[in-house]
């Protein structure tokens, strides 16, 4: 399942600001986005996933997130806390500190093992930096992310089903959007 167009939009915005447009949000989306130091954000450009820990309490980490296709990408090793969150109650939020947007997707983080679908995202990795391999339904590679443990990585897969787009730039606003 892919998001494609919104069922609704709500403006949030209480100073009278206009609908930010789905087609820019997704526009910007499409775009991607980098963690590289000076490329935007506070300083970068910067992925949040927000889980459920056992106990009720939240679990908030930053990753890597690719769009591709009307779904949010990430990947865990499965022993990390965001992993073991997931397995019981897939619910969770992914935010993106973008330009012109900040982004917070709602959905249900859901693991992706079809290889043919796991290469196609391994590529799109590939193409920022990253050259995972598929082995097993899950990737592998020499190294990944200081605290991501050692592989296999699962790749897990959020489409939203709702999306808030709150303007970093003038003239403002805020825009819901559910799928």
């Amino acid at each position: 399942m892919t998001v494609n167009e919104p069922a609704s939009e709500r403006n949030l915005d209480g100073y009278d600001a206009p609908l930010i447009p789905w087609a820019k949000v997704r526009e910007r989306l499409e775009q991607g986005w980098t963690q590289a130091p000076g490329t935007g954000g506070p300083d970068r450009h910067t992925s949040w996933l927000a889980t459920t820990n056992p106990d009720g309490s939240p679990h908030v980490v930053p990753l890597g997130v690719l769009w591709i296709g009307g779904a949010l990408y990430f990947t865990s090793s499965p022993g990390a806390r965001k992993a073991q969150n997931i397995a019981p109650d897939p619910r969770c939020v992914i935010t993106a500190a973008t330009h012109p947007f900040d982004i917070v997707a709602e959905g249900e983080a859901l693991g992706v093992t079809d290889d043919a679908k796991l290469r196609r995202i391994a590529d799109a990795y590939a193409a920022g930096g990253w050259a995972p391999t598929v082995r097993d339904g899950a990737f592998y590679a020499e190294y990944s992310a200081h605290s991501a443990g050692p592989p296999p990585w699962h790749v897990y897969e959020v489409t939203p089903k709702t999306v808030y787009a709150f303007r970093t730039a003038e003239p403002g606003g805020a825009t819901r959007f559910r799928f």
